[in-house]
């Protein structure tokens, strides 16, 4: 969702296939992306990200990746620099393909406060009715972090950014 708000915001309409990702270039905060979505399941994401660092020549530090986070509540965001995967199983993969956690990555908190079941069925199903605007906010919010760290870096984006929705 939020790569799709990106796209809309630099006005990016293309994208194809490529390296087992949906891939769009597109430029925003003055800079030339490669906006993408992998392809494969979450737990193997690294493989699609890796291919296409290795296809455009760039490095792990060039990327900002987006994930959703079950382990935040709903309408929390974390920036972080660098880190460990966090029992994330998307991040695993990206580090353990990439051989570093030396990227930015912008953590979107989907959690609930009622105990979580099966992991993969909540995060994979619909938001509840009642969540679609808050959602939409924090997709937004998600949006401006990524365009923060662009125009301002990680410092900026963190100080700005981390933390539940300010009323």
């Amino acid at each position: 969702m939020v790569v799709d708000e990106l796209l809309a915001r630099a006005g990016a309409r293309k994208g194809q296939e490529l390296e087992e990702a949906w891939v769009a270039p597109a430029q925003l905060a003055g800079q030339e992306l490669l906006l993408v979505k992998p392809l494969t399941f979450m737990n193997r994401s690294g493989v699609a990200v890796e291919r296409l660092l290795l296809r455009e020549n760039l490095l792990p530090q060039d990327l900002i990746v987006v994930l959703d986070e079950a382990a935040l509540p709903l309408d929390t965001l974390r920036v972080r620099e660098r880190g460990s995967h966090g029992g994330h199983n998307g991040l695993r993969s990206l580090i353990e393909l990439l051989g570093t956690d030396e990227f930015p990555r912008v953590r979107i908190g989907v959690g609930s406060s009622d105990p979580i079941e099966d992991l993969a069925d909540f995060v994979l199903s619909p938001f509840p009715p009642e969540q679609v605007l808050i959602v939409q906010e924090l997709v937004g919010r998600a949006g401006d972090a990524v365009v923060t760290l662009l125009e301002e870096g990680p410092a900026a984006a963190m100080n700005r950014f981390n933390g539940p929705r300010k009323e």
